[in-house]
């Protein structure tokens, strides 16, 4: 494994602690803001601002990453603003304090993603970039499996103790923002003229080569029935199992998507990016066809093994596959610019999702996901080439 070098380690770890930090405050965060007097719509609000600060931020410091030669400070602010964030949650209950510090973590998000994807395309070559990012997808994955697992422990013993909760999210965030020190970065040359505006990294999509807007554009059509995890995990609620179930059925995908990362990264550098991925749209269609039908507790478990299985073929080799066709100096843009438009078709796909299943059910909402899915894997397969520059 000579190809995971210092940097790619020490990223990883990185990730893995602030997904420990973050995915620890997961179960009990919508809990804790409605503790605290945040209605639903409320609640709604302010995740959904929180995500849109995430997906617009990426595509300007993913730009300004590219425009000043520099991966590192970008990285380190990242990861500091989401540590600091946790602690800041607690601080004081007034609800527009609460919305500064969960937009400063989702802002955290948007500063490093950018630079830290561009870092790990830098320590690789084309033919190990997908195994590269594949492990660095299992270890932040990891992060999400220790966090609830560790917040489930801590309220057995501790019900309902939900602010000491974030005390200690704190911790790992720290841990994380302590070995961002031991990142090394090679500088590169900064681009000549002014500073970037906030936008200007869309007038990337018209720069770009056209096969990265034919990938990303399938990429982010596909993100539009890609809705979020979490209807998945109301299937299972609405087949009448509790909570604790749903939680844990939250945790062994987790569980299978970071056991799988790594190698279906490595399969994909082995069999190409695209075959690879296109194997992860068709497990991902059958999983939604397959949750709009079951009812046993042993069928949901063996579809969340396929989700784990899909996520690990597709979250890493997509970013990868991106790399492997813009040019080195503007991968932190190329990345950025991909992220903050898929941000926004999440949230346009989980609203549409919300409304199909809120008017006519579970079943045609996932079938619907489903065949959009397969719709997007037939246009990949004739249309987009493959992951590697020609």
């Amino acid at each position: 494994m000579r190809f995971i070098t210092r940097n790619v380690w020490v990223l990883s770890v990185v990730s893995l602690f602030t997904d420990v930090a973050t995915e620890m405050l997961y179960p009990v965060m919508p809990v804790y803001l409605s503790s605290i007097g945040f209605s639903v719509v409320l609640i709604g609000v302010l995740e959904g601002c929180a995500e849109a600060t995430a997906g617009l931020s990426k595509g300007y410091f993913g730009n300004l990453s590219d425009h000043q030669g520099r991966r590192l400070p970008f990285i380190r602010a990242g990861y500091g603003f989401s540590g600091i964030s946790k602690p800041l949650m607690i601080a004081w209950i007034n609800p527009l304090w609460v919305f500064f510090a969960r937009a400063l973590d989702r802002l955290g998000k948007g500063i490093r993603t950018g630079a830290r994807d561009a870092l790990l395309s830098d320590e690789a070559n084309e033919r190990t970039k997908a195994k590269v990012f594949g492990f660095h997808r299992a270890m932040d994955t990891l992060g999400a499996v220790l966090g609830p697992a560790l917040a489930l422990l801590y309220l057995a013993y501790h019900p309902a103790e939900y602010r000491s909760l974030f005390l200690i999210a704190f911790i790992p965030g720290v841990l994380a923002i302590v070995f961002t020190g031991l990142i090394r970065e090679k500088r590169a040359e900064p681009k000549t003229g002014k500073k970037p505006g906030f936008f200007q990294f869309a007038r990337y999509w018209k720069e770009s080569p056209a096969e990265y807007r034919k990938l990303a554009g399938a990429l982010l059509v596909f993100t539009l029935f890609n809705s979020s995890d979490m209807f998945l995990l109301l299937r299972v609620k609405d087949a009448g199992y509790d909570d604790t179930t749903v939680i844990g059925a939250y945790m062994f995908y987790n569980l299978m998507y970071a056991a799988l990362s790594y190698p279906m990264g490595a399969l994909a550098d082995r069999l190409g990016m695209k075959k690879v991925f296109l194997g992860g749209l068709l497990v991902f269609s059958c999983v939604y066809a397959g949750m709009a039908f079951a009812e046993d507790t042993y069928v949901f478990m063996g579809l969340f093994v396929l989700y784990g299985l899909f996520s690990a073929a597709t979250e890493g080799v997509a970013k990868a596959w991106i790399t492997n066709i813009c040019e080195k100096r503007q991968a932190a843009t190329a990345i950025g610019t991909y992220t903050a438009f898929q941000s926004v078709c999440t949230l346009l796909a989980s609203s549409v999702t919300g409304l199909i299943w809120y008017w006519a059910g579970a079943i045609p909402a996932l079938l619907l996901t489903s065949a959009g899915s397969l719709a997007v894997m037939v246009f990949m397969m004739t249309r987009v080439k493959s992951g590697y520059k020609v």
